[in-house]
């Protein structure tokens, strides 16, 4: 039997918020309701980190970025079957949303899990941490809102650290370690390989 293949317009986005509509404000606007709190997850992949959190907190809103629209249609096709009303989706880069689009002091909390750290020197430029990333959380996050970084990478870990402190309008927290239920794919991998994951979080003065 051969199976039929649903193709790219066959699709019917639920949940993705599209940047490149005249839409997107209004709809970021309806769905950032005064005095609930939003967390946003910086390349949310497949999903499990940013399902589960949606789960455990209903009255949280959730966003999630992703630059590859395979992952944002799973994450999308389960947060649907699910019935989970309190997430949305936008395709784009990192850099991007926190500084064109998602609306100043909008955020309660960023995570950014695993980002690719670049390992060869010449790639360090390439790094999504640096100051002006830095400036772009600072310009989206509350006041007393706080950003959750976790990498593999020990080096690019240390850089992290490096870059966050120099800027005076954060000070590092303790860390947030997630639940198994939370922990995201990545995470998973490289707990069963035995390899050691970095942490650290920084909170909006």
């Amino acid at each position: 039997m051969v199976r039929e293949r649903t193709s790219c317009r066959d699709f019917k986005d639920r949940y993705i918020l599209r940047p490149d509509t005249d839409t997107l404000a209004a709809e970021l606007a309806a769905f950032l309701i005064p005095g609930r709190p939003v967390e946003v997850d910086l390349g949310c992949g497949r999903g499990r980190f940013l399902l589960a959190r949606a789960r455990r907190y209903p009255d949280t809103a959730f966003i999630g970025i992703e630059r590859i629209t395979l992952r944002l249609r799973k994450v999308d096709t389960r947060a649907a079957n699910e019935g989970l009303t309190n997430l949305r989706l936008i395709r784009a880069d990192a850099l991007a949303a926190i500084r064109e689009i998602l609306p100043p002091a909008s955020v309660s909390t960023f995570y950014l899990y695993f980002p690719d750290p670049w390992p060869k020197r010449r790639h360090h430029v390439r790094r999504l941490v640096s100051p002006d990333f830095i400036a772009g959380i600072h310009r989206t996050l509350v006041p007393g809102g706080i950003m959750h970084v976790g990498t593999d990478h020990a080096d690019y870990f240390s850089a992290i650290e490096e870059t966050w402190h120099k800027d005076p309008r954060f000070q590092e927290v303790t860390p947030y370690t997630p639940p198994d239920e939370e922990e995201t794919d990545f995470g998973l991998l490289f707990r069963a390989k035995g390899l050691q994951t970095y942490r650290c979080s920084f909170r909006k003065s």
